[in-house]
């Protein structure tokens, strides 16, 4: 059939004009600038220790891909070979994690934890850099790192990363590294173990000198409310000069409702056990003094506790990766001398000879409480009853021995 020359003009035009149509519905598909959403998560904190300080991940939404993922630096797996020792010594190996963000809010619900969501103000060429490194973080050979409590944890990656996605700089609102701040991270521990006396005992023994000095803004940002605080503040400056928020806006995502306990819990507080031993010590003392009885019995519960606690102190100041464990000197009260020398003392004890060990406690002990205000270290005030009590039996081998005499 032949076609006339107008009919063909038809044609031609209609077969363009539905070339136009679907150029202009397939084009936004491969560009939608808005079809990428990147947001840093913010999770409250836990009961668990390790979830007392909060969690940060970054949320990666893609709409033309029906994508919607969290990456996690928080993954752990406490079963894992000497994982007790592998923490102490500060070689424990975290990893990225990367799950359905259906599946993470189900389980921060489950626990009960809050999530804030602050969508970041980047532009596409930023989120497809932050994306590329975040997938490079992934790969298997990249994904596991060797996790450092107050400079490499889940916080402080996604932080980097962010930073480093940026096309210019990043300004926050305060001078980021002067150490005006008058904080340190003992005060920090402090702060995020309210309601939680024992783990706050626990980590107090374990920091030494080094966690009372001041750190500046930059490394208060290992915990993740100050990420989220800091991140609300800061703008980025591009290479012509020009600024942008950081986030474009934040909104809580998941509300449970659940408040956190900011006082101490029921029961007993580390300085109610320790003020309990004392005034038990002072009085089983007082009666061995009396009836001129060792109760050396006493003695190796006591210092045979203190010893332990000792070895575990100096393993940390001698041997960790931690920082700011050391120097640490709670070893003047709990060393492992205690443990070494407790056969030879309790020998002397029992037959009611003076010991000089206990003459050399006695006189460390006394030093320590008379310049508790001066040494540069922030004490538990739960220890002062522990090292009386040490001393009180010190100074009962003293004054047994002395009456013998």
């Amino acid at each position: 059939m032949k076609l006339s020359p107008s009919v063909f003009r038809s044609l031609i035009f209609l077969f363009f004009s539905l070339s136009v149509v679907t150029m202009q519905a397939q084009g936004p598909k491969r560009v939608i600038p808005d079809s990428i959403r990147i947001s840093l998560l913010t999770c409250a904190s836990g009961e668990e220790i390790y979830s007392l300080f909060g969690h940060t991940a970054i949320r990666y939404e893609n709409y033309t891909r029906g994508i919607d993922a969290v990456f996690n630096y928080g993954i752990f797996n406490f079963n894992a070979p000497n994982f007790i020792l592998r923490f102490a010594l500060g070689e424990t190996d975290y990893q990225l994690g990367v799950t359905d963000y259906e599946r993470f809010a189900a389980e921060y619900y489950y626990l009960e934890r809050d999530v804030w969501q602050q969508e970041l103000n980047l532009t596409v060429q930023e989120k497809g850099k932050l994306v590329m490194l975040l997938e490079e973080n992934y790969r298997p050979e990249n994904r596991i790192y060797r996790y450092n409590f107050f400079y490499d944890n889940c916080a402080t990656r996604p932080r980097d990363l962010i930073e480093k996605s940026i096309d210019g700089t990043l300004q926050y609102a305060g001078d980021m590294t002067d150490t005006d701040s008058g904080i340190s991270f003992r005060d920090l521990l402090h702060k995020y173990s309210k309601g939680h006396p024992w783990s706050r005992f626990g980590m107090d023994l374990c920091m030494g000198s080094q966690a009372d000095k001041t750190i500046n803004r930059r490394l208060m940002m290992f915990v993740p409310f100050y990420v989220q605080e800091y991140f609300n503040q800061a703008r980025i400056v591009n290479k012509e000069g020009e600024t942008r928020p950081l986030v474009l806006n934040e909104e809580q995502i998941i509300v449970t409702g659940n408040e956190e306990a900011e006082q101490p819990s029921d029961g007993f507080t580390p300085m109610q056990a320790a003020l309990l031993l004392l005034i038990l010590t002072a009085a089983a003392t007082i009666y061995g003094i009396r009836r001129k009885k060792t109760l050396w019995g006493i003695d190796f519960a006591l210092f045979f506790a203190a010893g332990t606690a000792g070895c575990i102190l100096a393993f940390l100041a001698l041997f960790s990766q931690h920082p700011a464990v050391s120097p640490n000197y709670l070893l003047f009260v709990f060393h492992p001398l205690h443990l070494f020398c407790l056969p030879c003392m309790l020998n002397r004890v029992r037959k009611r000879k003076r010991s000089r060990y206990m003459l050399a406690n006695f006189i460390v002990l006394t030093l320590f409480i008379l310049l508790w205000l001066v040494i540069p270290q922030r004490f538990p005030l739960a220890v002062l009853p522990l090292a009386l009590c040490l001393l009180i039996r010190s100074a009962s081998n003293l004054i047994l021995t002395y009456d013998k005499k």
